[in-house]
């Protein structure tokens, strides 16, 4: 089995003190191992915590989705409690990423790497697939298949000082193995969701995928996208759907209209303990 808890989200579902920000955070527990991944945007990942009853300090290790602000944000606070410990994270992990609207900005991580290191951060920087614990996988850099996932046009990044459209090779998901199938933990899923559950069945060997979880990116996308992608989401059978943070308000309540019982809105404060018991109940 494996636990999700909803750290850092854009929203909060429980009436606990907890702090919303843009941005996005999940502590993932598994095979006697505690992963958080990413640290959303501002540190109130260790309020939020507190309020939960976690303790961030028993976490063995660390893995970033990509760098983005909203998901790196709290990498100073997390370290400076936490101290030395293994971080995932993909080469392009520094990237020099911008978006151009509602103004051009500076989007990436808000820390150099030596001071992140200087706090506790042994970066481990990983294009490939690696298995960290038993049945849990970083994805590393997930090719690009599919001809209908774009991206967001808004996003772009500096090369040789050239402005490029971000490629993003350092978007990473969490891909878990249980008895019923893969659970992907999606980041922001800049590389696409059809890419990102098609690498997941090569990278375990596992057709099933029992549920979905993290932001999608379909708030951004296109129409195109977005149908394509529902579409091929209701092929897949799933027994679990949590899509928040960078989905959008509007698809993901269209996402829960159409999975119904499936869906799951995963504000901060939600806790999944996956595979479902009977009755959809976590």
């Amino acid at each position: 089995m494996v636990k999700i808890t909803v750290l850092s989200e854009n929203t909060v579902g429980l009436p606990l003190g907890l702090s919303g920000e843009w941005g996005l955070a999940l502590l993932v527990e598994t095979a006697g191992t505690k992963v958080l991944f990413d640290t959303g945007e501002r540190g109130n990942i260790l309020a939020n915590a507190a309020a939960l009853g976690i303790n961030l300090q028993e976490v063995d290790a660390l893995v970033m989705s990509h760098g983005h602000y909203d998901h790196s944000g709290g990498m100073r606070d997390f370290l400076r409690l936490r101290g030395r410990l293994p971080v995932y994270v993909h080469p392009d992990f520094f990237a020099l990423h911008y978006v151009s609207q509602p103004r051009e900005q500076y989007i990436g991580v808000p820390f150099r790497q030596e001071e992140l290191e200087s706090l506790g951060a042994d970066f481990i920087f990983e294009q490939e697939p690696q298995q960290i614990a038993p049945g849990l996988w970083v994805s590393g850099e997930v090719p690009r298949k599919t001809t209908f996932e774009k991206g967001d046009s808004r996003l772009f990044s500096l090369e040789n000082d050239n402005k490029v459209a971000d490629p993003f090779r350092d978007d990473m998901s969490l891909y878990c193995v249980t008895d019923e199938g893969v659970v992907i933990i999606l980041g922001c899923a800049h590389a696409g969701v059809v890419n990102i559950v098609e690498h997941a069945r090569q990278v375990t060997g596992i057709d099933r995928i029992y549920g979905i979880i993290g932001g999608t990116h379909l708030g951004p996308a296109s129409k195109e996208q977005q149908e394509a992608t529902i579409a091929y989401l209701k092929n897949l059978d799933l027994k679990f759907l949590a899509a928040n943070h960078c989905t959008g308000l509007p698809v993901a309540a269209r996402l829960a209209a159409i999975f119904g019982p499936t869906f799951h809105f995963a504000p901060a404060g939600a806790s999944f303990t996956l595979p479902l018991k009977e009755g959809g109940r976590s």
